[in-house]
Parts: C-alpha cells; structure tokens; sequence
C-alpha cells in the first residue's frame, strides 16, 4: 500500500490515501448499532409490546435498507461520500430520537424501516468508500478494518445492554450521543474522501459481468445475519436467566466475526473466494448443531462465538470476490447492487426463521438450512470454476 501517495482533486483525494474517516465514523455507529440491535427485541416485553412484533421491527429495517439501496448510490454521486455519509447517518439520528420519544408499534416500525434506508445509504457509502483502492490486496486489506470496526463496535455496544438497561430513556439517549460523535467525525474532517467522478453510479446493465456467487453470498449473508440479529436475543432469552448473559452472549457472536477477519483476509488470498464461503457454511451448520444441542452455557458459548466467525465472515468473501478486477467507476454500483442482495435476504430472514421455522429449536433449523444448502450450491459453483480455468469470470 503506498501510505503516503495521494493526490488532491478539488478537495478530494485518489483512493490511496487511507479512509480514516469512514472508518471512525463507522465505529462509533456501529457501538450504537449494537446496542440497539439487542435493545429493540428485549425492550418490548416492558413496553406491554407483543414479542412477535420483533420479527416484523426486523423486517421493516430490512425492508428500508433493501429500499435503500435502490437509489443510495445516486445520492452519492450527487453529495460525495463525505456529505452523504452526514445525511444519512442525520435520518438515523432521527429516527432514534422518534422511537424515544413515542414508543408505540406503528411509530416504531416506522422508524425501523426510515433507519434502514438511512443505513442502507451508510453501508454504500462506506464500503465503497473503502474498496476504492489500488488493488485487490488493498481492498482486501481495507476490508479487514472495515469488518473489525463495524463487529467490534456492535460486540461493545452489546454490552451496554447490561450495564445500561433496556427500559427508560437513557439507552436512546446513548445511542443517540454515539450517532451524534459518529456524524461529527465525516461534518469537520475532509481527509480521503474520493474523487467525485470515482463516486458515480453505473448502470446496473454494466455489472452483469458480478460473479453469480458473489450474489448468492450477500443474500445468504442477509439471510442469517437478519435472523441473527432479529431474533437471536430472544432465542438466548429463553435460555438464560437475565438480559445481562443477553447481551454478553451476543457479543460473543460478534466477536467470533470480529476476530476472524485478520484471517479471513490472509486466507482469502491463498485460496479460491468460492471455496472459502464454502467451508464457512459448513463450519457455520456445525456451529448451528452445538447451540442447538448444547448441555451447558459454556458449549453454546462456544457455538456463538464459531456461528459468528461463519456467518458474519460470508459478505466480506463475497463483496471483495466480486470486486476482483472491477474498474474503480463501477465499485460504488456494485456495492449498491450487492447490498440490494442482501438486503433482500435480510428482510426475508426474520420472517421466514419466525414463521416457516417454529418451534424450539425454530432459528437453529433455519440457520441449518440456509447455511447447508448455500454449502452445496457453493461447492458445485467451485467445482464448475476449476473446470473452466482459467476463465474465471464464468463463476
């Protein structure tokens, strides 16, 4: 990476000065993020709410952020990735600031479904952001920070659900305060932020070239991490005795996500990208059979942190494999299609896992099957890629 070679544009600079912004401004989101992710399941038992209505807050924010991901691309190339990247994270603010001050159903599915086109917005401008670099080792690189800012950040903001609560105001108005800093960093600094023309969309006609597993692993991805975060804590609730060991639970999920980025990024570079989402399927339906079968919290502990190593790795495979070789005008397109990928699985999941997947063990056997037969669909697409060296486009 060449840490010092940057070249000005009107007040913006070539991809290889290294995002900072993004990336602090991610953190700070992605605590909040967390916290929230947790809160919302578990505060609606002493808000007199019904607990089904989790699945359907899941399914709203989802349904945002596939709307979102429509158009996020265009605002963009309009703004900048910097004044987008405030507008966007401004609409989560509010949102937050609606949910605390009315804590109704109707309010609160809206609310849901505004934040998640906002967040759609964030995660394009972000992650395009960061995979406009020099090369595929960069990209993959710049992945590696991206992925550990955003899980770690959810890992800690998970804590708070412990020390902090899930009744009153304070837990909005803490999320709020972290939204806040995290819109201050991108408002005063200017550093690295693309050129313009970088940022333009292209037409989707262009991007019909994107590998067809790079698709699959963002909607799969969506498929779990949608039930994962929507339905999860409920899971957990019923099997521990207080929101506490909640929150320290799903933390270990995300930390299982967090830490095997450093070696997802290494092991990526060695073997086929196909292959790779392969073994992580499979090591996630293993991680699916210990949860589900587990005689004690340390055995499932295991299981979580091993399920979020597999599930939360899927998307950064599948985004950088079908960013391999991608001209640097197409990246902001392709990351606003690949979202719509996983958006569309992310809106799916909690109702498909609440409804099509009852019973006690309802989340476990959804995960199982999601995760099995992308494990299958994989392993042919591999197969169908070594035959076909060296085209590897065709995969």
């Amino acid at each position: 990476m060449n840490k010092t070679s940057s070249v000005s544009h009107g007040g913006c600079v070539t991809p290889s000065a290294f995002p900072w912004v993004p990336l602090v401004s991610l953190t700070g989101f992605a605590i909040a993020s967390g916290y929230l992710m947790s809160l919302i399941p578990l505060a609606l038992a002493p808000l007199g709410l019904a607990p089904h209505l989790a699945a359907w807050l899941a399914s709203a924010f989802y349904a945002g952020l596939l709307l979102g991901a429509t158009f996020s691309a265009r605002i963009v190339a309009t703004l900048g990735h910097r004044r987008a990247l405030v507008m966007f994270l401004g609409i989560v603010l509010l949102s937050i600031t609606a949910m605390a001050a009315i804590k109704g159903q109707g309010v609160w599915l809206l609310a849901r479904f505004v934040a998640g086109v906002a967040i759609a917005g964030v995660f394009v401008v972000v992650e395009s952001w960061l995979l406009m670099a020099d090369s595929d080792r960069q990209r993959a690189k710049r992945l590696g920070f991206y992925m550990a800012a955003l899980y770690g950040g959810n890992a800690l903001g998970q804590l708070g659900v412990g020390y902090v609560g899930v009744t009153g105001n304070q837990p909005y108005w803490l999320i709020g305060g972290l939204i806040t800093l995290a819109i201050m960093v991108p408002l005063f600094a200017r550093h690295g932020e693309p050129r313009r023309e970088e940022g333009h969309s292209a037409r989707l006609g262009s991007l019909k070239s994107l590998r067809k597993a790079a698709y699959i692993g963002c909607l799969v991805s969506g498929l779990t991490l949608g039930a994962v975060y929507g339905l999860l804590p409920l899971y957990l609730a019923e099997r521990v005795s207080d929101h506490q060991q909640v929150g320290a639970m799903m933390a270990l999920v995300i930390v299982g996500g967090m830490a095997v980025q450093p070696v997802i990024g290494l092991v990526s570079a060695r073997m086929s990208k196909v292959l790779l989402m392969t073994w992580l399927c499979v090591i996630g339906t293993a991680a699916v059979a210990l949860i589900a079968f587990a005689g004690s919290q340390w055995q499932m502990g295991i299981g979580l942190v091993v399920l979020g190593a597999a599930v939360f790795a899927i998307y950064p495979v599948a985004i950088t494999y079908a960013c391999v070789g991608l001209a640097a005008e197409k990246i902001v397109a392709a990351t606003e299609v690949l979202l719509l990928a996983y958006s569309v699985g992310s809106v799916s999941g909690p109702l498909l896992a609440d409804n099509a997947f009852s019973g006690t063990d309802g989340l476990m056997t959804y995960l199982a099957v999601c995760l099995l037969s992308t494990a299958v669909y994989m392993l042919v697409m591999y197969v169908k890629e070594r035959r076909q060296m060296p085209d590897l486009s065709a995969a």
